[in-house]
């Protein structure tokens, strides 16, 4: 996905993910080299990189960008330079510095596929303020109330940024950006879905809704069988936004925006539980059949954050059989009310009324651990 190969020896102390349009821009703006020259390096034409360098300095207007072309900035060794030993020790503390505040491949990888994953949701947004270490998705709802949704650290949204997986779509104090579509493929093969949706020439015309859809795959064991068993959904959309736009009798919403804000709560920390080797873990075990299976929660399955996987734990115990199962299967597996309740042996159309039980119970839950806002994630 990322290419090794450094335009120039100057720039041999990035990122791999840093995209090679930014390293000319550094090499040029920074360690002073003629266009022609990583033109040559590069096997294209100047003129291509006389426009990437272009482009990069109108971006800079994005404090993301600015932020991390700045940092990228410090390990750029000027040509022709000569220092003085002390001042060899200085730079070279000053690029440890700037290596501290990039984030890896592996930690890129992970939080960019949750980050976009939750943009691809609609009316998602990642807000970014000034001075503020983390950014944070926020989802408008079906009422306008605006609910909190994942939080990554801010290194993070830079990387994506220059990556031009996100484009700010309101400037100002709190910065918004959108996912872009380069962000949609980014994801994509992060998920190892290219080529999985590709059509080709199809000889009927494909339905107009799908083109507002990006599928997705979770990995979930099944209740009968015990296997493992893979669940396809649409990214831009969860149950529990489907239900949040459905009125009751008396036209009020079916869910209320605290009742979603307590489901994408566990919904995050199931999230942030699963990062490591074995994203697959068998949260089944918290379940009906699973309580008596002995699990221990602070064990370091999966080699998440124990805090998450302590939290989920915790709030899937309180719920209890039945109402746990339910709100792991819409909330966490993002599976709909009608897979969830034929998996499950209910009658059709129960599933809604459980799940709005569940959520009451969750969001009491929530209140009574960390008390009213749900405290921070992450």
């Amino acid at each position: 996905m990322y290419q090794t190969d450094r335009p120039h020896p100057v720039l041999s102390g990035m990122p791999p993910w840093v995209p090679d349009a930014a390293l000319h821009y550094l090499a040029h703006t920074e360690a002073g080299l003629p266009i022609r020259e990583l033109a040559r390096k590069s096997g294209c034409h100047a003129s291509t990189v006389l426009r990437q360098i272009r482009r990069f300095e109108t971006r800079r207007d994005d404090p993301l960008i600015d932020a991390v072309l700045r940092k990228l900035g410090s390990r750029v060794t000027r040509k022709g330079s000569s220092t003085a030993p002390a001042q060899q020790k200085e730079c070279s503390d000053m690029h440890a510095v700037a290596l501290d505040q990039s984030p890896d491949t592996p930690t890129l990888n992970r939080d960019a596929q949750r980050i976009l994953r939750r943009l691809c949701e609609t009316g998602a947004v990642l807000a970014v303020a000034v001075d503020m270490e983390k950014a944070v998705v926020v989802r408008d709802g079906a009422t306008g109330a605006s609910t909190r949704t994942a939080v990554v650290d801010r290194k993070v949204a830079e990387a994506m940024a220059l990556q031009d997986w996100i484009v700010a779509d309101t400037a100002g104090r709190i910065t918004r950006y959108k996912i872009t579509p380069a962000g949609r493929a980014a994801l994509a093969d992060m998920m190892g879905e290219v080529g999985h949706d590709m059509q080709g020439m199809a000889e009927t015309p494909a339905e107009f809704a799908d083109q507002h859809r990006v599928w997705g795959e979770r990995t979930v064991r099944d209740n009968e069988t015990g296997q493992p068993r893979k669940v396809r959904y649409n990214l831009a959309e969860s149950p529990l936004t489907a239900l949040a736009r459905r009125r009751d009798k008396g036209g009020a919403p079916f869910l209320t925006d605290d009742l979603v804000t307590a489901g994408e709560r566990l919904r995050e920390d199931f999230e942030l539980a699963q990062m490591g080797p074995r994203v697959a873990q068998n949260w089944d075990r918290f379940l009906t059949g699973g309580g008596r299976g002995g699990f221990a929660q602070d064990s370091g399955v999966g080699n998440g954050p124990e805090g998450a996987r302590r939290r989920v734990g915790h709030a899937l115990k309180d719920l209890g059989p039945g109402l746990s199962d339910v709100v792991l299967r819409c909330c966490c597996y993002l599976e709909g009310l009608e897979s969830a309740e034929k998996r499950l042996g209910w009658s059709a159309r129960s599933g809604k009324i459980v799940l709005r039980i569940a959520l009451m119970r969750l969001k009491q839950h929530y209140a009574e651990t960390t008390g009213p806002g749900g405290g921070m994630i992450g």
